[in-house]
């Protein structure tokens, strides 16, 4: 799912991104997953690349290069060296691990777990089925959040 985003977020024009593993990746379809750059060093999913970087040091040089950086990082250190424009939290842990929406100017939750609004702002449903990918955006006239499905949102917030 992590890197579908970066894909995404890539052809859409946004070239300045890092991503945060753990030493021994999770991923389902590895030859479609930028987690395979751990591993190997570098990994290309339908023409983007992404390279392994041992620290901050070297994301300036692989962003030079147009291609994405990937750091072995599971306790987020990283965020307290740079400030990210946008943070996307796609672990799919099935709960909030500790992000909270000042981490970044927007703070992006996948899965359940994440309240828009109060911890991220805006959260995306995973779930497969009709309501895959809905976004949920806090709502400032309601400030109790009600539970839709599989995550916390407030009432007519649904995109």
């Amino acid at each position: 799912m992590a890197s579908a985003v970066a894909w995404r977020l890539y052809m859409a024009g946004l070239r300045t991104i890092f991503m945060m593993e753990i030493a021994a990746p999770l991923a389902v379809r590895r030859e479609v997953s930028f987690c395979e750059a751990v591993h190997d060093g570098s990994k290309t999913v339908e023409g983007v690349e992404a390279l392994r970087a041992s620290g901050v040091e070297q994301f300036r040089a692989i962003h030079a290069a147009g291609k994405i950086a990937v750091t072995v990082d599971p306790q987020w250190n990283t965020l307290r060296k740079i400030r990210p424009d946008v943070l996307v939290d796609a672990i799919l842990a099935k709960k909030n691990l500790g992000i909270c929406k000042e981490e970044a100017g927007l703070v992006i939750g996948l899965g359940p777990g994440f309240v828009a609004g109060e911890d991220v702002h805006f959260a995306i449903e995973t779930n497969r089925g009709h309501h895959l990918g809905r976004i949920y955006r806090p709502a400032p006239q309601s400030p109790t959040p009600v539970s839709r499905g599989r995550l916390k949102a407030s009432p007519s917030s649904v995109c």
